[in-house]
């Protein structure tokens, strides 16, 4: 048989409690993505010489490696050097700086296509760095960037199954372990692709949401 549907309804439980932690993966090192990348663009562009070229540096590094080096060199070579990180920690943490190495230059763009009388006008006001870029800067510079942002946190969820190389127990290793267990493979892989499917549909929805949001507070008066 080709496909057993009985066999389907079994599974799927098991593959729902795990899409729950390649969510919860996807949720923690996109968050640590897009805080972290802000932090490298606004580094890179704005901080002194000492910080901007060695950020310059390790951006260009960590995007021009795989990030499964990535994720194996943080879970087993870490501890070499006394930091000893859980498989699904270290899995997040290699997502989320990955990650905001290209959200790092996502936001660099949005925040060069701010206006130069807007940080002109700031300095008029007497305004200090820090409330520059909160109350000024960041507003204008993010709304624009947030469908290339969206873009990464759908490709960061794809990239979820690579965690299965240090054995966290999601989506896919799940599918992979219940296909070896029961030597059929075409239902839980499948399954596992669909459910991959309608959780980036709903990101994309969710990110075209926020986008028109966005749109309408801007051009409210």
């Amino acid at each position: 048989m080709f496909w057993d549907w009985n066999f389907t309804a079994e599974i799927l439980p098991l593959l729902a409690q795990a899409s729950l932690v390649t969510l919860a993966a996807t949720v923690l090192g996109f968050g640590i993505a897009i805080t972290l990348g802000l932090a490298f663009a606004i580094g890179r562009m704005y901080g002194p010489g000492w910080l901007s070229l060695p950020l310059a540096g390790l951006i260009e590094f960590i995007r021009s490696t795989p990030l499964l080096i990535q994720i194996f060199f943080v879970y087993f070579v870490f501890p070499e050097i006394g930091i000893t990180l859980g498989a699904m920690t270290a899995g997040v943490l290699a997502l989320g700086v990955h990650y905001a190495t290209y959200c790092s230059e996502v936001y660099r763009a949005g925040l060069a296509n701010v206006p130069r009388g807007q940080w002109e006008a700031s300095t008029a006001l007497n305004l200090s760095p820090y409330h520059t870029f909160r109350d000024v800067i960041i507003p204008q510079a993010i709304p624009p960037v947030v469908p290339a942002l969206g873009n990464y946190l759908v490709a960061l969820f794809k990239d979820t199954p690579l965690l299965s190389a240090i054995a966290v127990l999601e989506l896919m290793q799940t599918a992979k372990i219940i296909g070896s267990d029961n030597f059929r493979y075409t239902e839980p892989i499948t399954m596992v692709g669909v459910i991959f499917l309608l959780f980036s549909l709903v990101a994309a929805g969710l990110i075209r949401l926020v986008e028109s949001r966005l749109g309408r507070r801007i051009i409210r008066p």
